[in-house]
């Protein structure tokens, strides 16, 4: 192909509600970029995702998305410290647990969506 990649955007299904997955998304640090009635563009600095306003729960159970970040301790301890399971009902949050590949954290939406934020294993490990 000529032509070169510049981003993926996958689609994110929300759930039943909408707003709150805008707001869950949020405080996970993304942005949203722009709106219109069913769908949301959401930004974390080099990761983009379009929030879908549907509900499918075999979708959203089914859903993995993978985030890289370049230090999982630091966002791990800004992500517990806002207990957002409390803020969310429905939301699950796994802490940082080291894999041959890396390090990362799982965390659940309130849709039911599986969300692995990674740090890579260092070069040589």
């Amino acid at each position: 192909m000529k032509a070169k990649a510049k981003a993926l955007y996958p689609f994110v299904p929300s759930g039943p509600h909408f707003d709150v997955a805008v707001a869950f998304l949020c405080e996970l640090g993304f942005e949203k970029t722009w709106g219109c009635d069913d769908y949301a563009g959401m930004r974390y600095d080099q990761a983009y995702i379009i929030l879908q306003k549907i509900d499918v729960p075999e979708w959203q159970d089914n859903q993995m998305i993978t985030i890289e970040v370049d230090d999982l301790d630091a966002y791990w301890s800004e992500l517990d410290a806002k207990n957002l399971p409390t803020m969310f009902p429905g939301a699950k949050l796994r802490p940082p647990t080291d894999f041959p590949w890396g390090r990362e954290i799982h965390i659940v939406d309130p849709a039911g969506v599986c969300w692995h934020v990674r740090q890579a294993a260092a070069e040589g490990n």
